[in-house]
């Protein structure tokens, strides 16, 4: 049984969560996605310097490759998951009416989740050679 807000203590309250809910959570997983960025951006850059005058069928063997198109995956989701996550502190911290918040929020995450489906799709795709 816990005891009520005013005889909690101060260490029980935090522990709560309070308004806060799951921000250490986001906050998280935004370090998180900001630093598996940096290594997937620096080699997609680095590729795709490599990649100047190739055709598009070179394009595509080499996103085709096992460890390219793993990779090319991983950045795909890091990038939605990064920009759904900061696009969504955005509009929590600058939305106030409730209603306009959460269609924002639903569309952003929808979004997010479709284009980077749409992406991992077309990465498959050209891994399975069709």
């Amino acid at each position: 049984m816990t005891a009520p807000n005013g005889m909690r203590t101060m260490l029980g309250r935090v522990r709560g969560l309070g308004s806060a809910k799951s921000g250490f959570a986001h906050w998280w997983a935004q370090r998180m996605t900001a630093l598996a960025l940096v290594p997937l951006v620096l080699w997609f850059v680095i590729s795709i310097i490599s990649l100047v005058g190739a055709d598009h069928a070179a394009v595509s063997a080499w996103a085709g490759q096992p460890v390219c198109g793993a990779l090319l995956i991983a950045l795909v989701i890091a990038v939605f998951h990064h920009a759904q996550l900061g696009l969504s502190v955005v509009i929590e911290d600058y939305v106030h009416e409730e209603a306009p918040k959460i269609v924002a929020l639903v569309l952003v995450r929808g979004l997010a989740g479709l284009l980077g489906l749409i992406g991992v799709v077309s990465v498959l795709k050209l891994m399975v050679g069709s």
